[in-house]
């Protein structure tokens, strides 16, 4: 599963410093929408099979050759900072099968001028990472778990793995850095609502519920189950109400309730579209920056990087593509979605 680049377990030399001040720097695209989050993708490879995200023969891993380096990770992300994008969200695949992670999100929140760094990941090789991910600056943690049934939790996953062991992983980060534990919305996983909302009880965590987007091939057919979630979690929880508070840099709509420790969530890309107020791009294990998730067009930044290119053309490429981004998804049209890649590829 790992990456094993060059010099990649190893920990990163400093850059050459950009001659370009940061601070108070702001990108904005040409609807307005300031542009200052990056989900930034390490690896194409995964130790789960999810059954939304790949199909059952998975798919064939990305060269390492052709994955971009640490160190070329960390200039885009110089660059990017440079232009005013101060968050960064560290992605697979499944990111900590990459050596060398830890050292990595070091150096990336090292850099002059990023606010933040957080990371998403299923939470299977978080427990002996945790240390040193805390020493390493890490701000937030994303961990996916779409049910506390073992059984289910190893059909939708295709794994040997179990949810015990995703929920062990959320028990050691409460409390030591703010915490969100993320689930898909599917049909089958339908009578976990609630189950899943209590680890937003039993924890200082706040538990999301996310619509899934008509992206790559998978053999679980997209459900608008989305409708009913409000409604069955109030008769738990009768007071559950809307925050208006921002609960770190994505979309998502949150209720609080005096019966909970966190909040829940909801990411409804697709019925409530939040086109509007987008504030990301993505960058891919290979260099593609992604103005927005459902269009196959991007901008290659791997040429520059490996092209001898200096830092200003890295930065107008950069501001090329946030130039580029659309004014909304097409997700409710799904003969107009032009990505066909699947979410481990693109960058989850």
């Amino acid at each position: 599963m790992e990456h094993n680049l060059s010099g990649a377990a190893r920990p990163i030399q400093r850059l050459r410093k950009m001659n370009t001040a940061a601070e108070g720097c702001t990108m904005r695209d040409a609807f307005g929408r300031e542009i200052n989050y990056m989900r930034l993708s390490v690896t194409d490879r995964c130790n789960l099979r999810c059954r939304y995200c790949m199909p059952i023969e998975g798919v064939p891993p990305t060269s390492h050759t052709d994955i971009l380096r640490y160190e070329e990770l960390l200039r885009v992300a110089q660059a990017a900072v440079s232009l005013g994008i101060d968050r960064f969200k560290v992605t697979g695949g499944e990111p900590l099968v990459r050596r060398g992670i830890v050292d990595f999100i070091r150096s990336l929140k090292a850099l002059p001028g990023i606010k933040q760094v957080t990371l998403t990941t299923n939470g299977l090789l978080l427990p002996p990472l945790l240390d040193g991910l805390l020493d390493a600056g890490l701000d937030a943690v994303n961990i996916s778990l779409d049910t506390r049934d073992n059984a289910q939790y190893q059909a939708i996953t295709r794994s040997s793995h179990t949810a015990d062991e995703v929920l062990h992983a959320v028990r050691l980060c409460a409390g030591r850095l703010p915490t969100k534990v993320n689930a898909v919305l599917l049909s089958e996983t339908a009578a976990q609502l609630v189950p899943l909302a209590r680890l937003a009880e039993e924890l200082p965590v706040d538990v999301r519920f996310i619509e899934r987007m008509p992206l790559g091939v998978t053999d679980i057919a997209a459900e608008p189950v989305h409708r009913e979630v409000i409604g069955r979690l109030r008769a738990v929880w009768p007071d559950l109400a809307p925050v208006h508070e921002r609960r770190g840099n994505g979309p998502a709509r949150y209720f609080a309730s005096s019966g909970l420790r966190g909040c829940i969530g909801l990411i409804e890309a697709v019925s409530h579209a939040f086109c509007a107020s987008c504030n990301r791009v993505r960058l891919t294990s290979t260099g593609l920056l992604k103005p927005c998730l459902c269009y196959e067009q991007g901008t290659d930044l791997k040429p520059l990087l490996r092209g001898g290119a200096d830092d200003a053309a890295l930065r107008d490429a950069i501001e090329q593509a946030v130039r580029g981004k659309p004014a909304a998804h097409c997700f409710a049209e799904r003969q107009a979605v032009t990505e066909r890649k699947n979410m481990n590829q693109i960058g989850g």
